[in-house]
């Protein structure tokens, strides 16, 4: 069922806000992806949706559309179009574009996957790693790829983001594969040039570290008697 109110809260920056509405006792949450109106949310303006309710969080609204007066006005057009976020500022055939295309190519990542993998079992059976090293560097990387995930979510409802020295940290640690995927299945963080720069930059320094971890003697005396 479709509501009527107006937004009093926009935040551009984050592009979230909150509408206002007689129908509902609180003011209601949305985002700019759930906004259908070709003019960019303003406060005042007034706009029709529809309200869920998800986990008690409190009500969101759905299919959010401009009023016909505002949405129609060519200076509300020229405002919103400076003011939306350069991605939504696009056309849709461009947005499409940008979710269907690759964000890098996949065969030499996966290469490296595999061999790291690979390298990381022989190690552990040959008992130059712990025996636990690949179950505990297949769980790193599930905590990985589930903290892009909960940034993600974070960044869309606009919420607490996880730091992204957090994020390069797990990568460095190992969870890098992970890292990886998220960005590819999730299409988080894999548009950002310094934030990728500085993702391979600790697939690096990680690959390099456990290389000569595993080719210098007196890295691995330090392991526990076997």
């Amino acid at each position: 069922m479709n509501k009527q109110g107006k937004v009093v809260r926009w935040d551009s920056a984050r592009a979230f806000g909150f509408i206002r509405s007689p129908e509902t006792p609180a003011d209601i949450f949305f985002h700019i992806k759930d906004f259908r109106g070709s003019a960019a949310p303003q406060e005042g303006m007034p706009v029709t949706f529809e309200e869920i309710h998800v986990g008690g969080k409190g009500p969101r609204a759905m299919s959010v559309q401009a009023g016909m007066s505002l949405q129609d006005s060519p200076g509300s057009r020229a405002t919103a179009r400076a003011a939306m976020p350069p991605t939504q500022a696009r056309n849709p055939q461009q947005r499409t574009l940008n979710r269907t295309a690759p964000s890098r190519p996949a065969s030499p990542a996966l290469l490296l996957m595999l061999g790291w993998a690979v390298l990381l079992g022989w190690e552990s059976r040959a008992g130059r790693l712990p025996a636990m090293a690949l179950p505990i560097a297949l769980l790193l990387n599930l905590v990985t790829f589930f903290m892009y995930w909960v940034d993600k979510h974070a960044a869309q409802t606009g919420r607490w983001r996880t730091s992204e020295r957090t994020l390069h940290l797990l990568g460095l640690l190992g969870g890098w594969p992970g890292a990886w995927w998220a960005q590819a299945l999730l299409r988080h963080k894999s548009s950002k040039a310094s934030f990728l720069a500085a993702y391979w930059a600790t697939v690096a320094l990680h690959c390099l570290v456990l290389a000569g971890f595993l080719f210098s003697p007196q890295l691995q005396n330090l392991l526990p008697n076997k």
